[in-house]
């Protein structure tokens, strides 16, 4: 697969029909033939239908030409390329299972935002332990489902640690309105992706108290700061963290409301505690889950981050939102460059 240009005639298939995996996978129903795995039978039942999924996206109509599975077996032994789009404390998990049943030269492409939390690897790490010798990478960037799915205009990249193979895949994401760079730096995208969640808790913390643009544009700002030192540090390039899955990725997850990750914020900054508000959702905020292995690597590392250490804080209940903010906008003053 990895050494010809996908066609219309290669098998794609979506682990995971959650609000962005059903996105992605009606998008490349348009490029090539793409099957759907749901968990549940009446989500396959639905899709197939009536074209729809409506928990994930309600009233967003799905490409006729997209089929759904609730069979694992049968969409891992389809598949001539993987898209993994399964939250980070399942993806080992589901990719295990799916491992015996997947050919030997498929390409596996995450669309996950997060670290597994028991080893705080990312998860093209992940795919190359359960699945190794297939080529990984990650797709990442400013996409929220609900406004790719109508229609809006967006832009991704495609990283994959060498440049032939993200050609080759290229052509199966890309649509006229979805536009897809790619780039090899798989570490730098895939951190920025993760990253970036955390860093829209914060900013949504000081939008829940009512702080202001200012007070925004500032968090955001040192919170890019923070993810490309981390980044870096990890092996990223810092090229990275100025492009689609840095900045793109970071202002849109901190300023949406259609963000999990920044209404997680907002509602610690009005004052309820981190399991009230995770008990009201039904979808995954990865921010909450990596909070506790970025801190970890960020100390691993001795990289300062103040910002991720005070979302870290107050999602175990150590601090409020209101006195995480006002320390992190208290710190002592220095150079641009310096941590604080």
């Amino acid at each position: 697969m990895t050494n010809r240009q996908a066609s219309s005639g290669t098998r794609v298939s979506v682990l995971g029909a959650g609000s962005w995996g059903t996105t992605i996978a009606s998008l490349m129903a348009r490029n090539a033939e793409t099957h759907l795995w749901a968990r549940n039978p009446s989500v396959e039942e639905e899709v197939n239908e009536r074209h729809t999924n409506q928990r994930y996206l309600p009233d967003a109509s799905l490409s006729p030409r997209l089929q759904a599975t609730s069979n694992l077996t049968d969409a891992a032994r389809r598949a001539e390329v993987l898209v993994m789009a399964i939250p980070s404390q399942n993806y080992r998990e589901v990719l295990t299972m799916a491992a015996p049943h997947i050919g030997e030269d498929v390409p596996i492409v995450s669309l996950t935002k997060g670290l597994e939390p028991s080893t705080r690897r990312r998860m093209t790490e992940v795919t190359a332990e359960v699945c190794p010798g297939h080529a990984c990478g990650v797709l990442t960037g400013p996409n929220l489902a609900r406004e790719v799915i109508a229609g809006f205009a967006a832009a991704c990249v495609l990283a994959m640690p060498d440049e032939q193979s993200a050609r080759t895949l290229q052509p199966l994401f890309h649509t006229r309105v979805f536009r897809v760079y790619r780039n090899t730096d798989v570490i730098g995208s895939e951190l920025g992706g993760v990253l970036k969640n955390v860093i829209a808790i914060a900013a949504g913390m000081g939008d829940g108290q009512g702080a202001g643009e200012n007070t925004r544009s500032a968090l955001i700002t040192r919170g890019l700061a923070e993810i490309t030192r981390l980044g870096v540090a990890l092996g990223g390039q810092v090229e990275t963290f100025s492009g689609l899955a840095g900045i793109g990725d970071l202002v849109a997850t901190c300023t949406s409301p259609q963000s999990r990750n920044h209404h997680v914020g907002v509602e610690l900054g009005k004052g309820l505690s981190i399991d009230e508000i995770t008990a009201k959702m039904f979808m995954v905020a990865e921010g909450v889950k990596s909070a506790p292995a970025v801190v970890a690597l960020a100390q691993e590392h001795s990289v300062q981050m103040p910002l991720v250490e005070g979302v870290y804080n107050v999602v175990r209940g150590e601090l409020t939102a209101s006195q995480a903010v006002r320390e992190i906008m208290r710190a002592d003053i220095g150079a641009e460059s310096e941590p604080n």
